[in-house]
């Protein structure tokens, strides 16, 4: 079976500086793939270029057969099955919580006011908070908040999630919740790409864990083997620093 997500020999420069240095990285149908590794080495990058927020300099990038680089793709057509949730939240504070998640299946999906309300309605559902339907941004939690934002993106019915550390910018007590809405997506079978560096939620949803320092992959391995067996000495000094 073909990967849904296809990275192959991805460069991305800005100006002099590359972020990364020829990525190769397949993710298949179902699977759950989590990138660590320290500040400015590249992960968020390499999300961003997988779903064309950035445009690599060099490479190519698949998303379910389709090659977002080749200059013919319609690119907003195969972002529309690509989900991705950002450290912040991204939600306008002038609509509420329901708005938010209705808005886009409106203006991307074509939905009528009525369904795009029910798939709103139902995602809320999804993420543990339907009773906040009525509340603005500024009335929600910031765990809440992030549940929101990724009751939109699944409102969309993406075949792909892309997170993007998305617990960095909660307090601790709100993070929880999150990685829990996160992990029953990926015991759903939802292919998630997620850069993070919430170990657990990592040892428990992660089918293949990728280390990137510099702009490369470094160790490419299961949870398992990663905390009783990292084989890289730049694994170790890492794992050291964040595993206490």
């Amino acid at each position: 079976m073909d990967p849904l997500i296809h990275v192959k020999d991805l460069h991305k420069y800005f100006g002099s500086v590359e972020a990364v240095r020829g990525v190769t990285l397949d993710v298949a149908k179902g699977e759950v793939v989590v990138i660590i590794g320290p500040s400015g080495s590249g992960k968020s990058t390499l999300l961003r270029c997988v779903n064309h927020l950035e445009t690599p300099t060099s490479g190519e990038v698949w998303i379910d057969g389709h090659e977002l680089t080749h200059k013919g793709t319609d690119i907003n057509a195969v972002r529309a099955e690509v989900g991705m949730v950002f450290q912040l939240f991204n939600l306008f504070p002038h609509l509420t919580a329901l708005e938010n998640i209705a808005l886009a299946q409106r203006v991307v999906r074509k939905r009528s006011r009525d369904e795009a309300v029910a798939v709103a309605t139902e995602q809320l559902k999804r993420v543990g908070i339907p009773e906040k339907a009525a509340c603005y941004p500024g009335q929600l939690s910031g765990g809440q908040q992030q549940r929101v934002a990724i009751a939109r993106a699944l409102a969309m019915q993406p075949k792909i999630m892309l997170f993007d550390e998305p617990t960095s910018a909660l307090d601790p007590e709100m993070i929880k919740e999150v990685l829990d809405c996160m992990l029953e997506l990926a015991e759903a079978g939802m292919t998630m790409l997620v850069v993070s560096h919430e170990m657990g939620f990592a040892k428990a949803a992660a089918r293949r864990i990728i280390f990137m320092d510099q702009g490369v992959i470094v160790e490419e391995t299961t949870p398992y083997e990663l905390y009783t067996n990292p084989r890289e000495e730049r694994t170790k000094l890492f794992l050291s620093k964040i595993l206490h």
